[in-house]
Parts: C-alpha cells; structure tokens; sequence
C-alpha cells in the first residue's frame, strides 16, 4: 500500500505562486511499483480534470490551460512530487490531488486533497 500526503495549498492573489509536494510513503516495493505520479484538481460545480503528469523516466504531461505556468518536478530519493504553480489565475482555484498510479499492481493511490484558492 502507499499512502500520498499533500501539503503547500492556501490563498494566493491572482499572478503569485505556490508550490505543491506530495510525500508517498508505504512499502518499498509498492512505492518502486509506481509508473506515473500527477496531480489532478476539482473546482466547484466541475469534474475532476488533469492538471500535470511525471513518469519514472522524468518525461511530463500538462492540461493546456497550465502549459507555461505550472511545473511538474519529482525526487525520487525522497520519494515526493511536487508542482510549481506561478502566474496563479482565479480559475485555478480548486481542490489540488495527488495520484500515483502503478500499472504493475493495476492500483491508482490518492492524496487526500490540498485547497488552493486565488483571489482577484
């Protein structure tokens, strides 16, 4: 099992930044196990959407609406990725997810959530 624990949400004014991290911790295997870490986010009255992908090789994957504004980074030796998020706009405001998936053991983790909130 593997457990995602979220940390670096808040309140920022329109055009400043945030860095998100997300720490995996479990057994060694089912953490080696993992093949893609993201982030995925959910506004108000909305579906849940994709905003970044990082695979084990480093390559990464973003939504269009976060292209050029968010980073995707991930450290392997602590076992934690995190998002850089500058030029924050209103509507990223949403609930920010971790997601680890592993194909290998066909499982899809979650964090539980982080608020991030840009006001105007």
């Amino acid at each position: 099992q593997v457990q995602l624990v979220e940390s670096g949400g808040g309140l920022v004014q329109a055009g400043g930044s945030l860095r998100l991290s997300c720490a995996a911790s479990g057994s060694i295997f089912s953490i080696n196990a993992i093949n893609v870490m993201g982030w995925y986010r959910r506004a108000p009255g909305k579906q849940r959407e994709l905003v970044a992908t990082i695979v084990s090789g480093g390559s990464t994957n973003y939504a269009d609406s976060v292209k050029g504004r968010f980073t995707i980074s991930r450290d392997n030796a602590k076992n934690t990725v995190y998002l850089q998020m500058d030029s924050l706009k209103p509507e990223d405001t949403a609930v920010y997810y971790c997601n680890a998936l592993s194909r290998l053991l066909s499982t899809n983790y979650w964090g539980q959530g982080t608020q991030v909130t840009v006001s105007s």
